[in-house]
Parts: structure tokens; C-alpha cells; sequence
């Protein structure tokens, strides 16, 4: 986790909002320490651990389920990570997408 963390804030150049669950890698001694190191570039939201809606990442998920191209299906791991990062990619340029997700302006259940 904390490998992927510091990849994260090598690439981008203004504060990191992390919105996590409860899983123990999330929350775990090297995780911690890696935040306090970095709290001025990171902040992290941490998810209820049971909520009677759908969590933010359980959405983003269902959307990334239901938007590969129709015309093609990946073939190998390859060309499912380069698809999957392409929706990634989509989402960080669609912000009232992602502010679906969470309940804000534009409705997170219309975008499945």
C-alpha cells in the first residue's frame, strides 16, 4: 500500500483526497506513519464501516464495470489495465462524475 501511495504523490501535484474502507491495509502501522509523513499533501476520508447506501467505491466499481467499449473485450491483463486506466483517465476530466459518486449534484444511481 504505502508503494502505491508514494507512486500517487509522485505524479500529482497538489493535495491527494484518499477516500478508503475499513480494510486493515488501510489503516495499517506503515500506512499511518506514510500519512503523518505526507499530511500536508494527503488527506484521507475514511468510509463508514457499514452504510445502508452504497460506499463512493462501490460505485466507481459498478461504472467501471459497465463502461468498457463495447466493440471489444480485453483479451489479457495487458490491454484490461490499459482499459481500466483509460477509465480512470476519462473519470479525473468528468469531476461532476465523481461528484456523483458521492452524492453530490449529479446523482451517483444515474450513472449506473
Amino acid at each position: 500500500m504505502s508503494r502505491f501511495l508514494d507512486r500517487l504523490a509522485g505524479h500529482v501535484h497538489r493535495k491527494v483526497h484518499l477516500v478508503v474502507d475499513g480494510h486493515c491495509a488501510h489503516r495499517s502501522r506503515r500506512v499511518r506513519h506514510w500519512l503523518a509523513l505526507h499530511a500536508e499533501r494527503t488527506e484521507p476520508h475514511f468510509l463508514p464501516a457499514y452504510a445502508s447506501e452504497p460506499n463512493p467505491d462501490e460505485l466507481v466499481n459498478a461504472d467501471l464495470k459497465r463502461s468498457p467499449p463495447m466493440h471489444s473485450r480485453a483479451r489479457d491483463q495487458a490491454q484490461l489495465a490499459a482499459e481500466t486506466s483509460r477509465f480512470y483517465h476519462r473519470r479525473q476530466r468528468q469531476p461532476h462524475v465523481v461528484r456523483g459518486y458521492f452524492g453530490g449534484p449529479t446523482s451517483a444511481t444515474s450513472l449506473m
